[in-house]
């Protein structure tokens, strides 16, 4: 009975195959040295039978077609194979070269053992050098000098792949996402067929990816090689050396690379220099994606740029799904209220479900709680040293306040909670995508409750509150200003996050006539952010002391403008019967003799409280005496007199 035939692996034959080859060399170089040459030979048709039953060529030969290798360069490169592969190779050697120190192949040595050679393939142009494929040592002569063959390539005709350790800790492989949502894969799938589709002989355009998900730019790349059997490699774009030597080895060492393994690189740039990304991009003869948050200049080689989205409503919608498994169905309503106030990536999507998820058995009606409560926190760390985080406290019967700017402040929570039904349920979004995002200036002097309306939105809505620090946004830098406020935008978006303006008419003023370059950069400063504004998937409000110092532009697009009136005898009595918390001891207090004090109610606040001090020193419950002491620091603080029409007949 026949054994079956065993189909043998491609690392044995191709091992089978060069062992042949070196077999092959070895004979050759015994006869050149009169040597007695070994009794077994080796013919084409031997080595031709073995390749053609291998599933892919062996590894010297696709090497070969890969670098355009002519025989005799590739018998050098077996040649230099041999003496890490074969003693007797190392021998013969020495033996050829009429010294026993000179056991290493030359050119020379090359020349005159080989029928088809040529000088050409000598030169530092030709593949050998040109790839670093072999390293020449330094010799009296070039053609006397000791020929080493590169590690990675040994190693490579061996059939072991691995990628060259000396690109360690410049690139790293990207992997590829097995959910990738379907916008995303139809921007690979369309990015593929570029490639695909590329004029045979023309230089493959770059593909420039741009976006503010850096991970979905790189899913995006990856799933668009993967499309063609290209695996993908990224490269910080800060990572590659200034100097141009140094640069030009390592593009040298990678494209190589990329060639031995099929590769496709990504660069990717952060904000800062980018010029010797840029120059890498046109000098570069391999497949390349450029990863960055903004569109960069490019001269020379063609480019498609192609911006990456965060998943649309719907996709999110599904991740969350996907990512809660059979929890999502206790979520109710809660899907779609985080889908509107989120604008999460699928990383952090999965991330956020995962953790919520382990910490154990979580009740129905905890569960929607506490992954909003995650969803909020997602975006804390990236806006702390732009921001200050407030932490809102104040509610709707904090707020002393005209019935009309009640009802618009309800009327802003009301658009905020309600966006997911106006805008995609009943079409509004897909009529036009301008003037979508919530914003509202809340003007008014100092003290009449701007800050802390913004606080009872926040409140109301479950949202974190940050207040913007200008003086860390604002740059003297050219351009620096609007990077700033992209971060600001971003990090929100994402978290859902009510950003407050303070004192907006800093920012936000009018636009003022260009005289020169600075001028110029203004006006750049207060456009951008009259487009991000309007795009702003959160609440964005403004607060001012000089509605009249603002841009025009900006109050078109602004939806919500409440004014904040100073208050009147009947306000400033009001803000005083709701001041005192309820635990604070009063005694004798009259709302109506209080609210002669002609101040606004942020005033009103710090005299309460003044007071609160004073009378816990005196261990006596609050009165009227201790607001009167209070109400004179006040004073002198606003730099007014505390006249007897406001005081008198206090007891």
């Amino acid at each position: 009975m026949k054994p079956a035939n065993r189909t043998v692996p491609w690392s044995e034959s191709n091992q089978l195959y060069l062992t042949l080859r070196l077999a092959r060399l070895r004979a050759l170089l015994e006869r050149k040295a009169g040597a007695e040459v070994g009794s077994s030979t080796v013919d084409d048709k031997q080595l031709l039978k073995i390749s053609k039953d291998m599933a892919s060529p062996p590894a010297i030969e696709s090497l070969c077609k890969l670098f355009g290798l002519s025989s005799f360069e590739r018998d050098v490169l077996l040649l230099c194979a041999g003496i890490e592969l074969d003693s007797k190779i190392f021998s013969l050697c020495a033996s050829l070269q009429g010294e026993p120190v000179r056991n290493y192949p030359t050119f020379s040595l090359a020349l005159s053992l080989f029928p088809e050679a040529h000088w050409s393939a000598l030169t530092p142009a030709a593949p050998l050098r040109w790839w670093r494929l072999i390293e020449v040592g330094s010799g009296t002569a070039l053609t006397q000098s000791p020929l080493r063959i590169d590690e990675r390539i040994l190693h490579h005709i061996a059939g072991v792949s691995h990628i060259d350790d000396r690109l360690m800790g410049y690139v790293e492989p990207v992997e590829t996402s097995k959910h990738l949502v379907p916008s995303h894969k139809a921007l690979a799938e369309q990015m593929a067929a570029v490639w695909s589709n590329a004029t045979h002989g023309k230089t493959i355009p770059v593909i420039q990816l741009v976006g503010i998900d850096a991970s979905a730019r790189s899913e995006v790349a990856a799933a668009a090689g993967e499309l063609l059997g290209i695996r993908l490699c990224a490269i910080r774009a800060e990572t590659i050396p200034s100097s141009p030597a140094e640069s030009e080895a390592l593009m040298r060492l990678w494209e190589r690379e990329a060639i031995l393994s099929n590769l496709a690189l990504m660069i990717v740039c952060h904000e800062g220099d980018t010029t010797h990304a840029l120059h890498w991009v046109e000098a570069a003869r391999f497949p390349v994606f450029i990863s960055s948050r903004e569109r960069l200049p490019f001269d020379g080689r063609p480019v498609l740029t192609y911006e990456v989205l965060k998943p649309t409503t719907a996709e999110q919608r599904s991740l969350w799904k996907e990512s809660l498994g059979t929890e999502a169905a206790r979520l109710n309503g809660h899907m779609d209220l985080m889908v509107t106030q989120f604008d999460l990536d699928a990383q952090s999507i999965g991330s956020i479900a995962a953790e919520v998820l382990k910490t154990g058995e979580i009740r129905n009606e905890d569960l929607g709680d506490s992954l909003w409560q995650a969803c909020r926190s997602h975006a804390h760390p990236r806006l702390g040293d732009l921001a200050q985080r407030l932490k809102p406290i104040a509610a709707w019967d904090d707020l002393v306040l005209p019935k009309q700017q009640l009802e618009t402040l309800k009327d802003v929570s009301t658009h905020v909670r309600q966006r997911m039904k106006v805008y995609e349920t009943w079409g509004f979004a897909a009529k036009s995508a301008r003037g979508l995002g919530i914003s509202a200036l809340f003007a008014g002097i100092s003290g009449t409750g701007k800050t802390m309306a913004a606080e009872v939105l926040a409140n109301e809505l479950k949202l974190d509150l940050y207040r913007i620090d200008l003086s860390q946004v604002v740059s003297k830098y050219i351009g620096e200003t609007e990077k700033n406020l992209r971060r600001v935008f971003d990090a929100a978006e994402e978290g859902g996050a009510i950003l407050l303006f303070d004192e907006a008419d800093a920012l936000f003023g009018k636009r003022s006539e260009v005289k020169d370059s600075h001028d110029r950069y203004a006006n750049v400063e207060v456009s951008y952010l009259l487009q991000r504004m309007e795009s702003y998937r959160g609440l964005a409000i403004l607060t001012t002391n000089m509605k009249e110092a603002l841009d025009p532009a900006f109050l078109r697009r602004i939806r919500f403008v409440v004014q904040f009136p100073f208050p009147d005898a009947e306000g400033r009595a009001e803000i005083w019967r709701r001041v005192f918390p309820v635990h604070t001891p009063t005694e004798g207090l009259d709302a109506l003799q209080l609210a002669r004090l002609n101040v606004a109610g942020g005033n009103i606040r710090n005299i309460a409280m003044n007071a609160a001090f004073l009378a816990a020193e005196a261990n006596q419950p609050v009165r009227m005496s201790h607001l009167k002491r209070a109400a004179s620091t006040e004073y002198t603080k606003l730099e007014r007199p505390l006249g007897e029409s406001e005081t008198g007949g206090w007891v």
